[in-house]
């Protein structure tokens, strides 16, 4: 059901790669809401993803950019703040790669120059993106940036790898940024902690059904799926939320708050048997 929460707002989405993709969810929802917006991602995502199909579906236009590149970044914002005829009224980073995680390097045996790549794309690509945009005045007054982050950035998840400091160092810039931005023209900057949620990017961690079906017996409400995601990033994009900012939002169906749960022993007696 649809309530018009983005009538007339104009946004980016970054990240949509398939139909499994949270980016993809919330770009339905974000144009079921009332908003046009242009969808972005690394022109190789583009090659290996439907994101053309998803512009068709949605009216939107794709732009590639390389989140790494301060000039695919300023060429992303100028020209979507020329097609969608204004200023952008809310942004999604969802961005993450490891290239230690798909070679399934041991932690305490990492390359450090694909750690510097995990740290560039997964969260100084955030800096990047809110830098050009405040360098080009493309944010609407109370407007709203979102980034999706995981609560390994506080929690020890060993198999999650360095995207754990990674999602520590984009929280971070979610805060200071947050700051500056809301001094300037009331922008407001959050992460959503999201729960383990089935996408082609998450389902690649080592022990990823574990993990997944670990979290979801732990969480009072069960794990929040892709489709939960993206509402309440609706709402985050919303007038409803003119006040938050520089916060990290768990959205995990109660896990962050949990210390044990009986049900976890009911999932270990099954594996056991």
């Amino acid at each position: 059901m649809a309530y018009g929460l983005l009538k007339g707002k104009k946004g980016i989405i970054f990240g949509a790669l398939d139909e499994q993709s949270i980016a993809w969810k919330i770009a339905e929802q974000a144009v079921a809401e009332g908003a046009q917006i242009v969808l972005t991602n690394a022109p190789v995502a583009l090659r290996m993803g439907g994101i053309q199909k998803l512009g068709e579906k949605l009216n939107a236009e794709v732009i590639a950019a390389d989140a790494t590149s301060m000039e695919d970044l300023e060429n992303l914002i100028t020209k979507s703040v020329e097609i969608l005829g204004g200023k952008l009224d809310f942004v999604l980073h969802s961005i993450g790669m490891s290239i230690n995680v798909r070679k399934k390097k041991e932690y305490t045996n990492l390359n450090h120059d694909w750690m510097h790549k995990t740290f560039d794309i997964s969260a100084m690509s955030f800096h990047r993106l809110m830098q050009t945009a405040m360098k080009h005045d493309a944010m609407a007054e109370w407007g709203s940036i979102v980034a999706l982050t995981y609560i390994a950035a506080q929690r020890v998840f060993p198999d999650y790898n360095e995207m754990a400091e990674s999602k520590a160092l984009l929280e971070s810039f979610a805060r200071s940024f947050g700051y500056h931005y809301a001094l300037k023209n009331k922008v407001r900057v959050n992460t959503v902690s999201q729960s383990p949620t089935w996408t082609t990017a998450g389902s690649g961690v080592k022990g990823f059904q574990e993990f997944y079906d670990y979290a979801d017996k732990m969480s009072p409400l069960g794990n929040a799926t892709a489709d939960d995601c993206a509402a309440y990033c609706i709402s985050l994009f919303s007038d409803l939320t003119r006040m938050v900012t520089m916060q990290n939002l768990f959205h995990d169906g109660g896990f962050n708050n949990m210390g044990m749960n009986p049900a976890v022993f009911d999932l270990l007696k099954k594996e056991e048997a």
